[in-house]
């Protein structure tokens, strides 16, 4: 299966309660299909559910910002959200439709294959931390997961909402690209398909403090 394939199987998906309670279409993910670099956001809103694609909203030109400050574009990357729906009133999504839409997210990870998943927000990192924490304890800071690296980051939205979180969100978008600049390799001219920045991640020494203390 493909992600083109993956994409049409949820055209019209009917798996949750979101399906009946007003969105406009299911919102899979766009981008580069060879990322190594994700964006994982948290759920379509109110121009995202009628463009059909994440982050075009006043967060979306924000992020877009952002980006450019850590060295990346759109078209380096690949972006999608835990939940492909949008909820009523861009209420938090609950539990149940977490469960239901996190497959296919897990999906899209695998098919992408990215080293790096940068999650934006409490509800995308807990999902992929699979961990009841608060985006202040863990931001701008890197998890060595099995399969890719976690970089949590504050959600645009929370910016727009908050003027105060603006210029912490910054911060995490530089600590992002420090990131980034310790490890990116130069691309090889001749390399194809294109995938953006290409990332060799080393894991932590087996003596770096677990941030959970676990």
């Amino acid at each position: 299966m493909t992600l083109q394939d993956l994409a049409k199987s949820l055209h019209n998906c009917q798996r949750c309660k979101l399906a009946k309670m007003g969105r406009t279409q299911v919102v899979f993910g766009v981008g580069n299909p060879h990322a190594s670099v994700m964006f994982v956001g948290e759920s379509p809103g109110f121009n995202e559910d009628q463009q059909g694609e994440p982050f075009v909203g006043a967060a979306g030109k924000l992020l877009n910002d952002l980006l450019q400050s850590a060295g990346l574009s759109r078209s380096d990357i690949y972006i999608a959200n835990v939940i492909k729906c949008r909820p009523p009133n861009n209420r938090d999504p609950e539990p149940d439709e977490v469960e239901t839409c996190k497959p296919f997210l897990m999906q899209q990870i695998a098919m992408i294959h990215p080293t790096l998943v940068c999650t934006l927000g409490n509800w995308a990192t807990q999902t992929l931390l699979e961990r009841k924490v608060g985006i202040t304890k863990v931001r701008g800071q890197a998890f060595y997961l099995k399969n890719f690296v976690l970089f949590p980051l504050l959600h645009p939205a929370a910016a727009l909402h908050q003027g105060s979180m603006l210029e912490p969100l910054r911060e995490d978008f530089k600590k992002l690209r420090e990131f980034l600049d310790r490890n990116t390799k130069p691309s090889e001219p001749t390399a194809t398909p294109a995938t953006g920045p290409t990332l060799h991640i080393e894991p932590p020494q087996p003596a770096q403090m677990d941030l959970f203390g676990s």
